[in-house]
Order: C-alpha cells, then structure tokens, then sequence
C-alpha cells in the first residue's frame, strides 16, 4: 500500500515537467492562459487612436517644448510648442503632472511611435460643438475683441475666431470712416454680449451680433420692467433719443415716450428746445400698453401745474417781466413763467392804434407787461403794455376768448 503511494507521488511530479502536446510544460500553459485573459480584459484594451479624435489625457511630463500625455495608447503622446500656441503664460502656469488635458490626435505615430496631439485643435472642437449649441438654443454668449478690420471686431473663443460686423456693433459710429476705425479701436480688450447669426465650420466661419444680444436683453428686461411699472409711478430715467414728436426716455430697459404735449408745462415747438440725449430726467407713467410694449410718460407731471397756485403770486395790477412766444392777428402770447402764459390784445399793446402784432413786436421780445386779467379756472391771463391812465376804459369784449 505504501509502495502505491510512492508511485502516485512520483508519476504526478513526472507529469508536472512532462511536456504537453504543444511542447510547453503545464505550468508554461497556465501562465499563458493567465496573459490571454489579462490582454482579454477590456481595462487593458489600448486605444485604437486616428486623426480626429478628442481624447482626455493626463499629464506625465511639462518640458519648455512639449507635453507628454498618456492617452491610453501604447505610448505616450506629446503635445509639441507649435499645437499649444492658444495657451498663454498663465495657462501653462496652471498646468501639473497628473492634471488631465483634453488633446486632439494629430498624428496616431510618429516616428518614435507617439501620438502626436494637439491642445488648440481640442480647444477649437471643443469650442465649435458649445457654439453650435449656442446657435441652435439662441442663447447669448460673451466674447472678447482681439482685434479688428476695415469691416468690423474680431473676437476669440477658445481657439474659434468670429466675426462681428461694424453694422451689427451699437456703440461704432455710422459716421466718417475714421471716426468707425476710432470706435473699434477703442473696443479692443472689451467682453461684449454676443448672437450667433451664421456658423459654418467647414470654411471656418462664425458670424456674430451685439445689436441682437442687446435687443434680446432690453426685451427681457422690457417685459420684466412692464409688469412692474404702475400708471402714476415716478421713475428717473436717461434721454435716449429726441424727435419732433417728442423724446424717448431709457427707464431702466425699457424706452417711453414723452410727447411734445408732455415735456413742459410751457409751450415747446421742439424737443430740443429744452432736452439732449443723455439727459437725466423724471418721468410719471401715464399709461401701460401691455400688449404693444409701450410706455406713455410726462415730465411735465412731475412738477406741480403752475396755475394751480398761481393766485399766490400774481395779483391784479402787477408787472411782469414776460417773453413773447406767438404772434397772431388779435394780439401776442407772452410767457410768464413755464407752464403760465397771458394774452396782450392788440388793444393793449400800446397808447397807439396797432393793427397788427408784429408792427411792435417780435417772438423773443422780452416786455414788461401789466396783469389786467386772471382767470385761474380757465387758465387764462390778460396783460397790457398800455400805461395805467390809457388803460381804465374797458378792454375788447373778446380779449380773452381769443385762442390758437
């Protein structure tokens, strides 16, 4: 029995270094059975790169001319100085060992079996799928200007250089052509709000607007300014641009108009008269149309109306110093004070007969005129140029129903 188990002992340590059918000894196939599988095992799978591909890397090594990236191929890649040129001196400042790096294949090997990869083309691709994102949801992006031409900005992002009409820039003048040339220039270095209007990256094309992103934003805060404003609200706001109907006021968003009607409580022919645009001004809401997007504001409601008091500061009798604003053919409208004027009948326009305004007078005449009339009510005032002793008799019957 024992002579047995010697045997069995023996015969299986012969069959541990026999060799197989194949030549390899049993042990020699296991370890070879083990490698299959290790290789089989998708974690060691290498990269199977080509031209084009954008892969994330880490960082292994930082030289002055290149980085060498693991990107999971068989050997390093390497970034060399000329496909970095996007970084500046503080990116590479910020870059370590161990950092990871989106690069894009450039070359799957070169002759010391690298892949040679490229930073600015993965930060171009990067770029050009988040601006084609942009330009399908419409959304509003900020950019820097670089630069500039005869036709417009240019600006940078990441690696995408775009292009932004002088037409569609708010702040450059539509003037002489230098004046255009000064605005751009001095917008170099500035982040303006910008619209995708055209994007084609097969030539390489990125056509961008401040006019609509600034659009888009006023509009955004028009509705929200609309649905807080209330008919009887004082706002202070900034003149935007003047017409002859009247002038358009900036109330944080949202532009109003002032008609002419509305700007004083004197008479004005013209919005330049009395506003520029720039000009800080207060305004009352008059009305809200939701539904158009338009504002009606005053400026002349935001002061007190002047004949509301005015029987506290004139009296029958009294001089005034007024100007002349209107002639017509039954007398001459003089101003007393803004918002106030009085009526000299040609009756009362001297000792002598005058038969027509002008014979003694010019609008801008500056006059000392006597109150002979004051009607708070109707807003009227009569005034006579006559001396006192010419002027008890009575005065025309139609004195002061006469109008323009």
């Amino acid at each position: 029995m024992e002579e047995e188990k010697n045997i069995a002992t023996v015969s299986k340590e012969v069959s541990s270094v026999t060799p197989g059918s194949n030549g390899m000894t049993v042990e020699e196939e296991d370890e070879l059975h083990l490698m299959e599988q290790f290789l089989a095992d998708p974690a060691h799978d290498y990269r199977n790169l080509q031209y084009g591909d954008t892969v994330d890397g880490v960082i292994m090594k930082i030289d002055k001319d290149e980085i060498l990236v693991d990107i999971g191929s068989k050997a390093e890649g390497v970034v060399p100085s000329r496909e970095m040129q996007s970084l500046t001196t503080e990116d590479r400042t910020k870059l370590h060992v161990g950092d990871e790096l989106l690069v894009f294949v450039v070359q799957a090997e070169d002759t010391e079996g690298r892949a040679v990869l490229s930073v600015d083309k993965a930060r171009q691709e990067k770029s050009w799928r988040f601006l084609q994102h942009m330009f399908e949801t419409n959304d509003i992006i900020q950019a820097r200007v670089v630069n500039y031409n005869k036709g417009g900005l240019l600006v940078n992002l990441e690696g995408v250089r775009g292009f932004v009409p002088a037409s569609q820039v708010s702040s450059i003048s539509r003037g002489p052509e230098t004046q255009k040339q000064s605005d751009m220039a001095r917008m170099v270095g500035q982040d303006l709000p910008l619209k995708i209007i055209e994007i084609n990256r097969n030539r390489n094309r990125l056509i961008l607007s401040e006019r609509q992103a600034i659009q888009e934003v006023r509009e955004g805060k028009k509705d929200e300014l609309l649905s807080q404003l209330r008919e009887g609200d004082i706002r202070t706001g900034t003149v935007s641009s003047v017409c002859d109907f009247g002038a358009f006021v900036d109330i944080g968003g949202a532009d109003g108009l002032v008609h002419l009607s509305e700007l004083s409580w004197s008479r004005v022919k013209h919005p330049a008269e009395i506003l520029k645009v720039g000009d800080r001004v207060q305004v009352y809401i008059l009305s809200i149309d939701n539904e158009r997007k338009r504002i009606a504001l005053s400026i002349k409601r935001t002061q007190n109306e002047p004949w509301a008091t005015a029987n506290e500061r004139y009296q029958l009798g009294q001089v005034v110093h007024c100007t002349i604003t209107q002639l017509a053919s039954f007398g001459a409208f003089a101003r007393v004070e803004d918002g106030i004027e009085g009526l000299i009948h040609v009756s009362e326009l001297g000792d002598e007969r005058v038969q027509h305004p002008r014979e003694v007078l010019q609008e801008g005449n500056v006059v000392e005129a006597r109150i002979i009339r004051i009607d708070t009510a109707r807003k009227r005032m009569g005034l006579s140029l006559r001396r006192p002793e010419d002027s008890d008799k009575p005065a025309s019957p139609d004195n002061e129903e006469q109008d323009i």
